[in-house]
């Protein structure tokens, strides 16, 4: 199967940037797999469709559909996966198809969860949020792409959902998927206004880049530094121009290669990387530079009023993401008007609560979608663990279905009655 760079459908068509942002430019049907090798029992398609990039201006974007098996999808939900990585083959409409890519076994486990959003009724858009270039970390492009693939959906006919308010949607991302989740929540008012966007729900909550940098560089998973950096740079030219003069030969050798690679080949190669080995002056000092800070910045979405619910939840003892992020803007978020729900957990670390947490906050988006009264006002609990809690011990015995329904191979749609 040929990789992105190589398969035309990726490619643009001519006058495309006439379109309107969303509009549906081609599709096909597709096969899905879990770890690439266990085909998944969900229709599925792939659309290539209009959007808009950092720069704002008018580019291409592809989106996975998956719609549940014998039913008409009551609303629809967007799943960023937390991609990682700034090279278009670790896009998650290639490696969660057969043979794509099976070392892509972290992305690969997202199957499961999308599966359980699937079998709760719901169709799911699964966007390329990066772009066709793989562009890690970039501002506001992560947004407009997830948000014309709802629109895209919206108007994707096998679906059987209706355009425009009548369709309730929503947005979900763990980790880096939470970053480009918050892009979309931020960007949604002003950009896709018509979407009936009813909630959004993000789990180790990426709000502030630089924070996660510092905590994640030089530990045992620090090769995501090297993994993210090619597409951050690529996307934000202020600050390529104010780091380049600062990066060693080796350590533009080094970025050059880690932005053809995807996460799990990075982590494996650079565990203990430490950027400070790779520049002229140390990191703590290259970050003052104030065209350096000022781009950083740019990087951050800000807290604003008007968004649409949120559902945060974040491991006090996140090793890779601190939660101090997530402290810090829920407040922000609050004082703005907008309602946030907030749950800190105790015992999770950040892989763990990947899992732990997504049985609660699927409860919390399957009330949002179907009906129930909008939440006001701002809640923040801390818990010993999310596993335990009355709404995720509601939805685990859907959740545990889905999962082995990836594994062996089930028609992933909701039980009969």
């Amino acid at each position: 199967m040929p990789t992105p760079q190589a398969d035309h459908f990726y490619s643009a068509p001519a006058r495309y940037a006439d379109k309107a942002p969303g509009a549906i430019l081609r599709s096909r049907r597709v096969q899905l797999a879990a770890f690439a090798a266990l085909p998944q029992k969900v229709q599925a398609w792939q659309v290539l469709f209009r959007s808009t990039d950092y720069a704002g201006k008018p580019t291409v974007a592809v989106t996975t559909l998956l719609r549940p098996a014998g039913v008409t999808p009551k609303a629809v939900i967007s799943y960023q996966v937390a991609e990682d990585a700034s090279a278009p083959q670790c896009a998650p409409s290639y490696v969660m198809r057969p043979a794509a890519a099976p070392g892509e076994a972290v992305n690969q486990a997202e199957i499961a969860i999308i599966d359980a959003a699937v079998a709760d009724g719901f169709a799911v858009s699964m966007p390329d949020y990066e772009g066709v270039g793989g562009d890690f970390g970039a501002a506001r492009q992560p947004g407009y792409i997830e948000l014309d693939g709802l629109r895209a959906a919206e108007h994707f006919a096998p679906l059987g959902l209706s355009a425009g308010r009548r369709t309730p949607v929503a947005l979900w991302g763990y980790s880096g998927g939470s970053l480009a989740s918050g892009w979309g929540a931020q960007l949604q008012p002003s950009y896709a206004p018509e979407l009936n966007l009813r909630g959004v729900a993000v789990g180790g909550f990426v709000t502030n880049v630089e924070q996660a940098l510092f905590k994640i560089n030089g530990g045992p998973a620090a090769g995501l530094v090297p993994s993210a950096l090619p597409g951050i740079l690529r996307s934000t030219p202020t600050l390529a121009h104010a780091i380049t003069p600062y990066l060693t030969a080796k350590g533009k050798a080094l970025l050059a290669k880690s932005g053809r690679q995807c996460e799990i080949a990075n982590v494996s190669q650079y565990p203990f990387f430490d950027v400070n080995n790779f520049l002229t002056i140390p990191l703590a000092q290259l970050v003052t530079h104030p065209a350096v800070r000022r781009a950083i910045h740019s990087l951050n979405f800000h807290a604003t009023a008007g968004i649409a619910p949120l559902f945060v939840y974040h491991a006090i003892n996140d090793e890779l993401i601190p939660v101090a992020g997530p402290d810090a803007i829920v407040p922000k978020y609050c004082q703005a008007g907008d309602s946030v729900t907030y749950t800190r957990d105790e015992l999770s670390e950040h892989g763990a609560l990947a899992v732990t947490g997504a049985a609660a906050a699927l409860s919390w988006l399957h009330a949002r979608l179907t009906g129930a009264q909008k939440p006001h006002g701002c809640t923040t609990t801390t818990v010993t663990t999310m596993a335990l809690t009355p709404t995720a011990i509601a939805q685990e015995p859907e959740l545990v279905t889905s999962i082995l329904s990836s594994l062996i191979g089930l028609p992933v749609g909701p039980a009969p009655l």
